[in-house]
């Protein structure tokens, strides 16, 4: 923890260096403070204008607007140096070329997409066309209600790896679960099979020294820390990769809520009963995981002229199974991928939405998109931890419990422990499950991924699973959670500043 707490002083000192600097250059010039004062005033009108035109959800940048005027030089200094470090930063320009350069990998099937037109499947023609990620139907996909039932698949499925293995992580902490994970790794490399691994630097700040990804290499594994932590790069520490994969030789894929630490396999769970999930696919899709994996890569490593050459070539036909295409969230571009996906399926539900999310910090669009679908008969239930792993954090996801519940939404609290799972359910038809929470960050400011579903065969899993959930969980009431004129009040506070938790 205090490996954390001292590089997380390290970033802020560098941001703090940057305002005192121009702070002192404004002191200087005091005979002209009036003016100065005149010019950041109009600087900070024109900033709050352009905000909201250009805003796609108000909710998410009213925290700007609020800190901008009520401290016109302050608020409009921090907002200059992280926007200009955002199009400055190497990396953020390097991940972006990449993306839009693998667009080109990424084709859709022209007998899928008749297939859809001809359907009127309008989500899967939103994600293909306008997010442009193929959507697939050769495929096999199984769903795990929790992280200790797909880790031992994961490592049967490692084993047998022959060409390459790709892993992308949020967070990688020691333990047994990553112990394990390593040998199998140090033994592929070995018998010659290219293992790549990105981890996030923030997301795993207390749990890997700095040498970490040193002593991968010496091992032979080739590894890219993402959002290294710098004090003078405290845009890009915004900007996690908050994704989770696991590419077996471009054929066999992981994905869902888990990360490589203990508690996701229910060992050391500080949060009680840790509820999350996994999914595994072989087949088409998972090609769309192994471009987002080398996207990202080739920003800082630039290893691959060809991602072909990772492209598994399937001989054999599965089942017709439904459509599954994996996703992608960057915050660097003008599609809110991930929301819109959550959108589109409350809009469209007809009969039910079930969901899963750890957190619970929405904007309007998706309040509204809740109570207007319980006040037309859709049954909205969502399930929310009854254990939060952060306080501050879990009182604002109360906050929300008293007009949602209001407006005809069931909430439910997992008494068991932690939900870390982030999945929608609806209509027995159509499913997504990944990593993007309902919060902001996950929202528009991480990269993300997730697995659209429609007529799976594992849908009907993925709602059990849920269905059982609720089973133990504890149904939250209008009377419980309406607050008093204090508390609402601060409640109020908290959601002002929710874009930033």
């Amino acid at each position: 923890m205090w490996i954390a707490i001292k590089r997380g002083i390290v970033v802020l000192i560098g941001l703090l260096l940057q305002i005192l600097l121009t702070l002192l250059i404004y002191l200087k010039l005091g005979e002209y403070i009036q003016l100065i004062e005149i010019l950041y005033g109009i600087i900070s009108i024109f900033i709050v204008l352009t905000i909201i035109k250009n805003s796609k959800r108000l909710s998410s940048d009213l925290i700007w607007i609020i800190v901008i005027m009520l401290f016109p030089i302050i608020g409009t200094l921090l907002f200059i140096i992280l926007k200009r470090n955002k199009h400055k930063s190497k990396i953020l320009k390097n991940i972006n070329k990449n993306v839009k350069e693998g667009k080109k990998y990424l084709v859709q099937d022209e007998n899928i997409k008749k297939e859809i037109q001809k359907e009127n499947l309008g989500q899967l023609r939103y994600i293909s066309e306008f997010a442009g990620f193929p959507v697939t139907k050769n495929n096999e996909v199984k769903y795990y209600p929790l992280g200790d039932d797909v880790y031992p698949v994961m490592l049967e499925e490692l084993k047998k790896a022959e060409k390459f293995i790709f892993i992308e992580y949020f967070i990688i902490n020691k333990g047994k679960m990553w112990q394990e994970i390593y040998d199998i790794l140090k033994e592929k490399v070995k018998n010659g099979v290219e293992v790549r691994i990105i981890y996030d630097d923030m997301g795993s700040v207390a749990m890997l020294p700095t040498s970490f990804p040193k002593e991968l290499e010496k091992n032979g594994i080739k590894c890219v820390l993402f959002n290294k932590l710098s004090p003078f790069s405290g845009i890009i520490m915004n900007h996690r990769d908050h994704r989770k994969m696991m590419i077996i030789d471009g054929h066999t894929v992981f994905s869902g809520g888990i990360n490589i630490s203990d508690e996701y396999i229910n060992l050391n769970s500080k949060y009680g009963h840790w509820k999350d999930n996994g999914i595994m696919i072989k087949g088409e899709a998972v090609w769309n995981f192994t471009v987002m994996f080398l996207e990202i890569w080739n920003a800082f490593r630039n290893d691959d002229n060809d991602y072909k050459k990772y492209k598994f070539k399937f001989t054999k036909e599965n089942k017709d199974n439904g459509f599954i295409v994996p996703y992608g969230e960057s915050p660097l571009d003008d599609e809110i991928v991930g929301e819109d996906v959550y959108l589109n399926i409350i809009n469209q539900a007809k009969k039910y939405v079930y969901i899963y999310t750890p957190y619970l910090i929405i904007d309007t669009d998706v309040i509204n998109s809740l109570v207007l679908a319980a006040r037309r008969g859709v049954d909205v239930r969502i399930i929310v931890p009854g254990i939060p792993d952060k306080k501050f954090v879990y009182d604002v996801t109360k906050s929300y419990f008293y007009p949602l519940i209001q407006g005809g939404v069931k909430i439910y609290t997992y008494t068991p422990g932690f939900v870390h799972s982030k999945v929608f359910v609806s209509d027995d038809e159509i499913a997504t499950v990944g990593t993007i929470n309902m919060d902001y960050r996950s929202l528009y400011l991480h990269f993300e991924c997730g697995i659209y579903m429609r007529d799976t065969d594992v849908i009907k899993d993925v709602k059990k699973d849920i269905e059982d959930s609720i089973k133990v969980s504890h149904e939250e009431t209008l009377e419980g959670t309406k607050p008093g004129i204090i508390k609402g009040m601060w409640q109020a506070v908290l959601r002002v500043f929710a874009p930033l938790m």
